[in-house]
Protein backbone atom coordinates (compact mmCIF):
# COMPACT_ATOMS: atom_id res chain seq x y z
CA UNK A 1 0.00 0.00 0.00
CA UNK A 2 0.99 3.71 -0.80
CA UNK A 3 2.31 5.46 2.86
CA UNK A 4 0.01 7.98 4.27
CA UNK A 5 1.72 11.57 4.43
CA UNK A 6 -0.86 11.58 7.62
CA UNK A 7 1.40 8.69 9.25
CA UNK A 8 4.35 10.76 8.39
CA UNK A 9 6.80 11.46 11.46
CA UNK A 10 7.65 15.94 11.62
CA UNK A 11 10.66 15.17 13.15
CA UNK A 12 13.22 18.32 13.84
CA UNK A 13 16.44 17.48 12.52
CA UNK A 14 17.44 17.55 16.27
CA UNK A 15 15.05 15.19 17.35
CA UNK A 16 15.97 12.71 14.93
CA UNK A 17 19.60 12.99 15.50
CA UNK A 18 19.03 12.18 19.06
CA UNK A 19 16.98 9.80 18.19
CA UNK A 20 19.05 8.03 15.93
CA UNK A 21 21.92 8.43 18.78
CA UNK A 22 20.29 6.58 21.51
CA UNK A 23 19.53 3.57 18.57
CA UNK A 24 22.98 2.95 17.95
CA UNK A 25 24.33 0.44 19.92
CA UNK A 26 27.55 -1.26 21.02
CA UNK A 27 27.87 -3.97 17.67
CA UNK A 28 30.82 -5.74 19.39
CA UNK A 29 28.99 -6.40 22.68
CA UNK A 30 25.94 -7.34 20.79
CA UNK A 31 27.61 -9.76 18.80
CA UNK A 32 29.32 -11.56 22.17
CA UNK A 33 26.33 -11.31 24.01
CA UNK A 34 23.90 -12.81 20.90
CA UNK A 35 26.30 -15.83 20.19
CA UNK A 36 26.40 -17.18 24.02
CA UNK A 37 23.23 -17.01 24.04
CA UNK A 38 22.62 -18.88 21.07
CA UNK A 39 25.22 -21.58 21.88
CA UNK A 40 23.73 -21.43 25.41
CA UNK A 41 20.10 -21.70 24.26
CA UNK A 42 21.09 -24.78 22.04
CA UNK A 43 23.30 -26.87 24.40
CA UNK A 44 20.76 -26.51 27.49
CA UNK A 45 18.45 -28.51 25.82
CA UNK A 46 21.32 -31.01 24.44
CA UNK A 47 21.68 -29.96 20.65
CA UNK A 48 24.51 -28.27 19.43
CA UNK A 49 23.32 -28.13 15.92
CA UNK A 50 20.60 -25.26 14.42
CA UNK A 51 18.63 -24.86 11.35
CA UNK A 52 17.77 -21.20 9.71
CA UNK A 53 15.41 -20.13 7.09
CA UNK A 54 17.67 -18.10 4.80
CA UNK A 55 15.45 -15.57 2.18
CA UNK A 56 18.42 -13.72 1.13
CA UNK A 57 17.21 -11.22 3.71
CA UNK A 58 19.15 -9.20 6.41
CA UNK A 59 17.65 -10.79 9.22
CA UNK A 60 17.76 -14.00 8.19
CA UNK A 61 21.66 -13.24 7.28
CA UNK A 62 22.49 -11.59 10.56
CA UNK A 63 20.63 -15.00 11.94
CA UNK A 64 23.01 -17.29 10.03
CA UNK A 65 25.89 -15.03 10.94
CA UNK A 66 25.95 -15.11 14.80
CA UNK A 67 24.72 -19.03 14.91
CA UNK A 68 27.55 -20.17 12.79
CA UNK A 69 29.94 -17.89 15.21
CA UNK A 70 28.39 -19.29 17.65
CA UNK A 71 27.81 -23.58 17.02
CA UNK A 72 30.59 -23.28 14.16
CA UNK A 73 29.54 -23.07 10.48
CA UNK A 74 29.17 -26.92 10.10
CA UNK A 75 26.93 -27.29 12.86
CA UNK A 76 24.39 -24.65 10.79
CA UNK A 77 21.96 -25.92 8.26
CA UNK A 78 20.74 -22.73 6.25
CA UNK A 79 17.14 -23.43 4.31
CA UNK A 80 16.56 -21.23 1.33
CA UNK A 81 12.78 -22.18 0.26
CA UNK A 82 11.65 -20.35 -2.84
CA UNK A 83 8.16 -19.83 -4.46
CA UNK A 84 7.44 -19.53 -8.03
CA UNK A 85 7.58 -16.08 -8.05
CA UNK A 86 10.26 -15.34 -5.70
CA UNK A 87 12.72 -13.17 -6.82
CA UNK A 88 16.08 -14.22 -7.97
CA UNK A 89 18.14 -11.77 -6.29
CA UNK A 90 16.51 -13.80 -3.34
CA UNK A 91 18.60 -16.55 -3.67
CA UNK A 92 21.64 -15.23 -5.39
CA UNK A 93 21.82 -13.26 -2.15
CA UNK A 94 21.22 -15.90 0.01
CA UNK A 95 23.48 -18.42 -1.75
CA UNK A 96 26.10 -15.17 -1.16
CA UNK A 97 25.87 -15.68 2.32
CA UNK A 98 26.09 -19.64 2.47
CA UNK A 99 29.48 -19.37 -0.02
CA UNK A 100 30.88 -16.39 2.77
CA UNK A 101 29.87 -18.72 5.82
CA UNK A 102 30.81 -22.44 4.66
CA UNK A 103 27.12 -23.62 6.04
CA UNK A 104 25.71 -26.64 4.58
CA UNK A 105 22.58 -25.68 2.12
CA UNK A 106 19.30 -27.21 1.31
CA UNK A 107 16.77 -25.91 -1.55
CA UNK A 108 13.47 -27.09 -0.68
CA UNK A 109 10.66 -24.95 -3.12
CA UNK A 110 7.97 -24.91 -1.72
CA UNK A 111 5.24 -23.90 -4.99
CA UNK A 112 4.25 -27.94 -4.60
CA UNK A 113 3.04 -27.47 -1.36
CA UNK A 114 0.64 -24.60 -1.43
CA UNK A 115 -0.58 -24.14 -4.97
CA UNK A 116 -3.08 -27.05 -4.41
CA UNK A 117 -4.57 -24.61 -1.29
CA UNK A 118 -4.59 -21.68 -3.48
CA UNK A 119 -6.27 -23.52 -6.33
CA UNK A 120 -8.72 -24.91 -3.98
CA UNK A 121 -9.41 -21.31 -2.60
CA UNK A 122 -8.84 -19.22 -5.60
CA UNK A 123 -10.48 -15.44 -4.31
CA UNK A 124 -7.09 -15.99 -1.55
CA UNK A 125 -6.23 -12.29 -1.67
CA UNK A 126 -1.84 -11.84 -1.59
CA UNK A 127 -2.15 -11.72 2.36
CA UNK A 128 -3.82 -15.53 3.07
CA UNK A 129 -1.68 -16.56 -0.01
CA UNK A 130 1.49 -14.67 2.42
CA UNK A 131 0.51 -16.59 5.47
CA UNK A 132 0.23 -19.90 3.95
CA UNK A 133 3.38 -19.40 2.26
CA UNK A 134 5.61 -18.42 5.42
CA UNK A 135 3.42 -21.47 7.69
CA UNK A 136 4.30 -24.00 4.62
CA UNK A 137 8.16 -22.83 5.08
CA UNK A 138 8.05 -23.76 9.04
CA UNK A 139 6.67 -27.50 7.84
CA UNK A 140 9.89 -27.78 6.18
CA UNK A 141 12.25 -26.10 8.79
CA UNK A 142 10.95 -28.18 11.61
CA UNK A 143 11.05 -31.20 9.68
CA UNK A 144 14.92 -30.38 8.94
CA UNK A 145 14.97 -29.66 12.78
CA UNK A 146 14.33 -33.34 12.97
CA UNK A 147 16.45 -34.80 10.06
CA UNK A 148 19.78 -32.44 11.16
CA UNK A 149 18.89 -32.63 14.83
CA UNK A 150 19.22 -28.66 15.48
CA UNK A 151 17.14 -26.09 16.72
CA UNK A 152 15.20 -23.84 14.48
CA UNK A 153 16.62 -20.17 15.27
CA UNK A 154 13.78 -17.66 13.75
CA UNK A 155 15.25 -14.62 12.52
CA UNK A 156 12.14 -12.13 13.99
CA UNK A 157 13.26 -8.52 15.12
CA UNK A 158 12.06 -6.46 17.67
CA UNK A 159 10.30 -3.72 15.42
CA UNK A 160 8.70 -7.20 13.35
CA UNK A 161 7.64 -8.37 16.71
CA UNK A 162 6.23 -5.30 18.50
CA UNK A 163 4.17 -4.66 15.34
CA UNK A 164 2.95 -7.65 14.62
CA UNK A 165 4.59 -7.80 11.07
CA UNK A 166 5.24 -11.68 11.34
CA UNK A 167 2.45 -14.58 10.80
CA UNK A 168 1.85 -16.52 13.85
CA UNK A 169 2.77 -20.14 13.65
CA UNK A 170 4.89 -19.22 10.33
CA UNK A 171 8.12 -16.94 10.20
CA UNK A 172 7.49 -16.48 13.98
CA UNK A 173 7.62 -20.12 15.25
CA UNK A 174 11.25 -20.67 16.47
CA UNK A 175 13.05 -22.14 19.54
CA UNK A 176 14.74 -18.69 20.07
CA UNK A 177 14.77 -15.49 18.62
CA UNK A 178 18.15 -13.74 18.67
CA UNK A 179 17.47 -10.58 16.93
CA UNK A 180 14.30 -10.25 18.82
CA UNK A 181 15.71 -7.89 20.73
CA UNK A 182 17.09 -5.31 18.48
CA UNK A 183 14.97 -2.90 16.55
CA UNK A 184 15.34 -3.08 12.36
CA UNK A 185 17.87 -0.28 12.14
CA UNK A 186 19.91 -1.68 15.52
CA UNK A 187 20.05 -5.02 13.70
CA UNK A 188 21.29 -3.68 10.35
CA UNK A 189 24.26 -2.08 11.83
CA UNK A 190 24.85 -5.29 13.71
CA UNK A 191 24.50 -6.48 10.14
CA UNK A 192 27.34 -4.10 8.87
CA UNK A 193 29.73 -4.82 11.82
CA UNK A 194 29.96 -8.78 11.50
CA UNK A 195 30.35 -8.61 6.86
CA UNK A 196 26.38 -9.23 6.13
CA UNK A 197 27.01 -8.64 1.96
CA UNK A 198 26.50 -5.36 0.87
CA UNK A 199 24.06 -6.06 -1.51
CA UNK A 200 21.68 -7.45 1.30
CA UNK A 201 22.23 -4.47 2.92
CA UNK A 202 21.82 -2.07 0.33
CA UNK A 203 18.38 -3.56 -0.85
CA UNK A 204 14.56 -2.36 0.16
CA UNK A 205 13.57 -5.15 2.80
CA UNK A 206 11.18 -7.72 1.32
CA UNK A 207 9.79 -10.57 2.61
CA UNK A 208 9.42 -11.87 -1.14
CA UNK A 209 6.05 -12.91 -0.52
CA UNK A 210 4.40 -11.79 -4.17
CA UNK A 211 5.94 -9.15 -6.85
CA UNK A 212 6.94 -5.90 -5.83
CA UNK A 213 5.99 -6.21 -2.39
CA UNK A 214 8.43 -4.21 0.46
CA UNK A 215 8.07 -4.61 4.04
CA UNK A 216 7.66 -0.56 3.89
CA UNK A 217 5.55 -0.29 0.92
CA UNK A 218 2.84 -2.44 2.89
CA UNK A 219 3.44 -0.90 6.60
CA UNK A 220 3.22 2.61 5.40
CA UNK A 221 6.34 3.74 7.03
CA UNK A 222 9.62 3.54 6.81
CA UNK A 223 11.38 0.78 9.66
CA UNK A 224 13.91 4.33 10.52
CA UNK A 225 10.91 6.35 11.11
CA UNK A 226 8.86 3.86 13.11
CA UNK A 227 12.16 2.67 15.35
CA UNK A 228 12.63 6.27 16.52
CA UNK A 229 9.06 6.05 17.50
CA UNK A 230 8.35 2.42 19.42
CA UNK A 231 11.82 3.48 21.15
CA UNK A 232 10.17 6.42 22.97
CA UNK A 233 6.94 4.32 23.08
CA UNK A 234 8.50 1.12 24.78
CA UNK A 235 12.28 1.67 26.24
CA UNK A 236 11.82 5.25 27.62
CA UNK A 237 8.11 3.99 28.37
CA UNK A 238 6.91 7.71 26.90
CA UNK A 239 2.96 8.23 26.56
CA UNK A 240 1.26 9.00 23.40
CA UNK A 241 0.85 12.88 24.30
CA UNK A 242 4.62 13.13 25.23
CA UNK A 243 5.30 11.20 22.00
CA UNK A 244 3.31 13.67 20.03
CA UNK A 245 4.84 16.70 21.86
CA UNK A 246 8.60 15.44 20.30
CA UNK A 247 7.14 16.49 16.68
CA UNK A 248 5.36 12.86 15.81
CA UNK A 249 2.74 13.23 13.84
CA UNK A 250 -0.42 12.04 16.09
CA UNK A 251 -2.33 10.40 13.63
CA UNK A 252 1.32 7.84 13.26
CA UNK A 253 1.81 7.59 16.89
CA UNK A 254 -1.59 6.78 17.46
CA UNK A 255 -2.10 4.54 14.56
CA UNK A 256 1.40 2.16 15.35
CA UNK A 257 0.53 1.98 19.15
CA UNK A 258 -2.59 0.61 17.92
CA UNK A 259 -1.00 -2.04 15.99
CA UNK A 260 1.31 -2.70 18.81
CA UNK A 261 -2.00 -3.44 21.07
CA UNK A 262 -3.38 -5.23 18.55
CA UNK A 263 -1.14 -7.53 18.21
CA UNK A 264 -0.45 -8.71 21.56
CA UNK A 265 -1.71 -12.10 21.20
CA UNK A 266 1.34 -12.98 18.69
CA UNK A 267 3.64 -12.15 21.03
CA UNK A 268 2.14 -14.54 24.19
CA UNK A 269 1.85 -18.29 24.25
CA UNK A 270 -1.76 -19.71 23.87
CA UNK A 271 -3.76 -18.14 26.82
CA UNK A 272 -4.95 -20.45 29.29
CA UNK A 273 -8.19 -20.36 31.20
CA UNK A 274 -7.46 -20.98 34.74
CA UNK A 275 -9.37 -23.66 36.14
CA UNK A 276 -7.04 -25.38 38.57
CA UNK A 277 -5.04 -24.45 41.58
CA UNK A 278 -1.95 -24.19 39.41
CA UNK A 279 -1.99 -23.33 35.41
CA UNK A 280 0.35 -22.74 33.22
CA UNK A 281 1.14 -19.27 32.39
CA UNK A 282 -0.67 -18.02 35.84
CA UNK A 283 0.90 -19.43 38.46
CA UNK A 284 2.87 -21.82 37.59
CA UNK A 285 5.90 -20.19 36.16
CA UNK A 286 9.08 -22.01 36.68
CA UNK A 287 11.70 -21.17 33.72
CA UNK A 288 11.61 -23.25 30.66
CA UNK A 289 15.58 -24.93 31.82
CA UNK A 290 14.44 -24.93 35.46
CA UNK A 291 14.83 -28.65 35.67
CA UNK A 292 18.17 -28.69 33.47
Amino acid sequence: MAADTRLKAKLSDEVRAALDAKLEINTDLARKILTRFIAEEVTKPGFKRAVVGLSGGIDSAATAFLAAEALGPENVLCVRMPYRTSAPDSLADAQRVIDQLGVPALTVEITPMVEPLFARFPDMDNNRRGNVMARARMIVLYDQSAAFGGLVIGTGNKTEILLGYTTLFGDSAAAMLPLGDLYKTQMRQLSRAMGVPAPILDKPPSADLWIGQTDEGELGYTYAEVDRLLYLLVDERYNLDEAIERGFAPAFVHGVWQRVQRNQFKRVPPLVCKISRRTQGHDFLYLRDWGL
